[in-house]
């Protein structure tokens, strides 16, 4: 079993399936991912650099915005995403 799940080509971000741990390489849809830091099983891991103020994107949906930069291979969390989800204030703004 892989140890973390990609749905969509569009994802920046892959579902951890089981703990990963920090030095950790593992294989996301046929390309290595060196994991920076720990991530528990259930949380997100950054497939490649994200930007601050990008859109985060899991299971091909839009799921918030990076607040700050966010590093490929590290935790993607509360932390460092702000939910888009919810906010009728910002439909106009970021259309999923």
């Amino acid at each position: 079993m892989n140890p973390a799940i990609v749905i969509s080509a569009q994802d920046n971000v892959a579902t951890a399936l089981e703990p990963l741990e920090a030095g950790q390489t593992i294989d996301v849809s046929g390309s290595p991912l060196a994991v920076i830091e720990a991530i528990p099983r259930g949380h997100k891991v950054a497939l490649r650099a994200i930007s601050a103020g990008q859109i985060v994107v899991k299971y091909g949906s839009a799921i918030g915005h990076a607040s700050r930069d966010i590093a490929s291979g590290t935790h993607v969390h509360t932390h460092n995403v702000v939910s888009d989800r919810g906010r009728g204030d910002l439909a106009a703004e970021r259309p999923c």
